[in-house]
């Protein structure tokens, strides 16, 4: 027994020492087929429950999924997503006029809330928030705080393909809570990705305009333990100046013609 104690222990320190440990910190035992498995489990469990996540049909809302798409393949050709080729980046639209969220999954599984659509103004804005999402599966956020939360016994568990833990993870992945310096990085990438394309790169930036100009009144919850907006507004244009972007486009009139096709 001391022998195979041993060896486990050794094996857990063989993977910390190789596990990445950059991108917003944090110990990651996942491998990039591991996200991607993950992704397709989240997605498979939000889409078997059509009550409480009402997505939109794609084929009768054709023209507002090539829109989002369109902008989506926009941050994907900046050259700057490291994950490209590997991830899925399928979107899904929730209709939810009352959710002002989007969030990605594991190995790049999209979902955007129409309350986001309608509380957006413009392009560029939609484009920063999608971009800010796309950062937290392109620097694989999900499954290091995964790693952090579930311990490294467990993850080593669900390596090996015990399914019950499997599924477990999956549920919880639905309903994570980045931690502080997940969301800088990935609003740092939203800045990133924008800036070689014609968008205003630091187009984030406008969704926490939005909700400081209306003194938090409709601050979503999953920001109450994330950096304040004031400093993450700030910190969208400081990443602009430093990376020299030079793009000012906004599309308001095109965004807000999309925004109208969607269901009321």
């Amino acid at each position: 027994m001391k022998k195979i104690a041993f060896l486990f222990g050794l094996l857990v320190l063989v993977l910390s020492s190789c596990a990445t440990t950059k991108n917003g910190g944090g110990l990651n035992l996942f491998t990039i087929q591991d996200d991607k498995s993950f992704g397709a489990e989240v997605a498979k469990e939000i889409e078997s429950d059509p009550t409480k996540y009402k997505i939109l049909d794609s084929s009768k809302n054709a023209t507002v999924y090539k829109y989002v798409y369109k902008v989506r393949d926009n941050i994907l050709n900046s050259g700057q997503v490291q994950h490209k080729n590997e991830f899925q980046w399928r979107i899904r639209i929730i209709h939810d006029d009352s959710t002002l969220n989007a969030f990605c999954t594991p190995g790049g599984y999209i979902y955007v809330y129409t309350g986001i659509l309608k509380f957006l103004d413009s392009e560029d804005q939609f484009a920063g928030v999608l971009a800010h999402e796309i950062a937290h599966a392109d620097k694989r956020h999900s499954t290091r705080q995964m790693t952090q939360m579930f311990g490294v016994q467990m993850m080593l568990q669900i390596v090996a393909g015990n399914r019950e833990l499997v599924k477990q993870v999956s549920g919880a992945l639905i309903g994570l809570k980045f931690s502080r310096n997940h969301e800088t990085e990935a609003d740092l990438y939203s800045v990133k990705y924008l800036c070689p394309t014609s968008y205003n790169a630091a187009g984030g930036a406008g969704f926490f305009e939005k909700i400081q100009a209306m003194g938090g009144a409709r601050t979503p919850e999953f920001l109450s333990t994330h950096p304040d907006p004031g400093n993450r507004i700030q910190n969208f244009q400081l990443n602009k100046e430093a990376n020299d972007c030079k793009g000012s486009e906004r599309y308001v009139n095109e965004f807000k013609a999309i925004v109208a096709l969607l269901p009321r």
